[in-house]
């Protein structure tokens, strides 16, 4: 799996970091997506493609590999 994030389209909901912490955190000054991992670990897959999923902006991309 590979993630990424389109930070010019994120509206700063916070779903994702709330979500799945280990994988995304908010910037703390405009509160947009930052990716922690972009090729996260298995047992992580489910809880990033829920993230994906939640994005009200369609901010972050999953690529299945």
């Amino acid at each position: 799996m590979r993630v990424s994030v389109d930070t010019d389209a994120c509206c700063a909901m916070g779903r994702c970091a709330d979500t799945e912490p280990r994988v995304f955190d908010q910037d703390e000054d405009t509160g947009t997506v930052v990716l922690l991992q972009a090729a996260p670990p298995p047992d992580l897959h489910d809880t990033v493609r829920l993230c994906a999923e939640l994005c009200p902006c369609t901010a972050i991309t999953v690529t299945e590999e």
